[in-house]
Order: structure tokens, then sequence, then C-alpha cells
């Protein structure tokens, strides 16, 4: 199956719609279809490894299209700054900041954990 809006936008309704309290999907393009159709809160997943600030951007989108948080583990964790991304992340969902601003946190963060 494709990771496209309509594929997870139906796959996250029936999720909803069997009962769940919120929905965890992956993040694509036109994502707002997804969160349009799903009734229960949305989450997006990490996904693979990517550069902190490509994550950060993910992130960022996401929220902007109607996802209610992020869950990333490999992207925290496998981070140079483990402490940094999770702030930085946090801004983005918690206080709308900018992408740019979230990476200024992730690079003042500790390196290693």
């Amino acid at each position: 199956m494709v990771r496209d809006a309509r594929y997870l936008g139906m796959a996250s309704r029936m999720a909803a719609e069997m009962g769940a309290t919120f929905v965890k999907t992956y993040y694509c393009e036109n994502f707002e279809e997804v969160t349009n159709i799903c009734p229960s809160p949305v989450v997006i997943a990490g996904g693979k490894k990517i550069e902190e600030k490509d994550a950060l951007q993910m992130s960022k989108n996401a929220i902007d299209k109607g996802a209610v948080g992020v869950d990333m583990g490999r992207n925290i964790f496998q981070s140079d700054s483990p402490i940094g991304m999770i702030k930085a992340v946090r801004s983005i969902v918690h206080e709308n900041a900018s992408v740019d601003e979230a990476f200024e946190i992730y690079k003042s963060g500790p390196k290693g954990l």
C-alpha cells in the first residue's frame, strides 16, 4: 500500500470509527486530507532517521496541517543532541515555534546523552 493521503486518510478514519482515541500515522504529501477526514486527533510517526532540520520541518508541516503531536524515536535518540531535539520538537508542537527557532534550540542542547 502506498503512503499517500488517500490511503492514510482512509486507514486513519477507520481506526477512529473503530474507537481509537487518537491515531498515529505517517506524514505524507497533502497531509491535511488525512487530518480533515479523521475525526480523532492525529499524531505523526517520526519514521526513519533523517537530518535534524528535516525532521523539525516535517514536524512543523504536520502541526500546521492539523496534527496534534509528533511521536519520534530514532530522530531523537540517534541525534547528536537528544535533549536539544526533544526541546526543539516540543517548541514546535506546544509553542508554535518556527523551524529556524526550533533548530536553534536543538543546536543549543548538550551533545550526547
